[in-house]
């Protein structure tokens, strides 16, 4: 019933004639047009946590959706998709292809969860073979949440620019304290030196502290990564953050 009611609150694909009529501020519109938006944006998040809301410990991995199959980079991921599964995390990714389905094509290899959390697109993003479990949001922000939420480390692979988006999200997160600091990994050093020469920058113009540069490691060896996180997630917390809650019949959740 939750799907269906999702398949129901679903946006509706623009035309090309309507993606052209866009422009990039749209301004206010009808009050029961906004009410609507509201009500869409609402039951995204609704439909979100009562879905995750189960899962257990999850290491979200975030990177492009455009790194083919024979690409040392995907090669990779799909290592970490199975050292995670290995570890007892449930790896979830944005559910599309490139590094996001290799890394969920190696937790499933692995005998561990794989979870997408899919965005409906104008030009639609087909999820990944490798998922146990797919959710499809209509909004990127609503995504981002779930992304993050139920996360207790984040794994970050070469991608364009909605990786570096979710990113750069997650450290402000962790910067202000809005999260835990849990641990971030970057793996590919040649492809993140120019990002790290651009942040040290950052540091000698004062726009953020030399300590916010410890937010995040940054590493080609994925026995690192994994280490990483054992040390500052399974070994320190023993993965019980918080007690995995049980569905109720009552609310309709089993």
């Amino acid at each position: 019933m939750l799907h269906w009611l999702n398949r129901f609150f679903k946006k509706k694909p623009l035309t090309v004639e309507e993606m052209e009529d866009r422009v990039f501020i749209k301004g206010p519109h009808s009050r029961l047009r906004e009410l609507w938006f509201l009500i869409r944006v609402m039951w995204g998040f609704l439909y979100g946590f009562r879905i995750l809301h189960f899962v257990g410990p999850v290491v979200t991995v975030f990177g492009s959706a455009r790194t083919e199959e024979d690409s040392p980079y995907y090669k990779k991921a799909v290592e970490v998709g199975s050292e995670l599964a290995k570890l007892g995390f449930c790896v979830m990714t944005g559910g599309g292809p490139g590094i996001m389905e290799a890394a969920n094509r190696g937790a499933k290899q692995a005998g561990g969860g794989s979870i997408g959390c899919n965005i409906r697109l104008p030009f639609e993003q087909q999820p990944n073979p490798y998922l146990d479990m797919m959710l499809e949001f209509n909004y990127f922000f609503v995504r981002k949440v779930m992304l993050l939420k139920y996360s207790y480390a984040f794994v970050v692979m070469p991608g364009g620019a909605g990786t570096m988006d979710e990113l750069f999200e997650t450290i402000t997160l962790i910067q202000t304290k809005t999260i835990y600091n849990f641990p971030i990994i970057l793996i590919g050093k040649e492809y993140f030196e120019p990002l790290m020469e651009f942040l040290k920058r950052m540091v000698e113009e004062g726009t953020i502290s030399e300590s916010d540069l410890d937010l995040f490691i940054v590493t080609d060896s994925v026995e690192e990564a994994m280490g990483h996180i054992k040390v500052n997630i399974v070994d320190k917390y023993g993965m019980e953050l918080k007690k995995k809650p049980e569905p109720s019949r009552i609310l309709l959740e089993r």
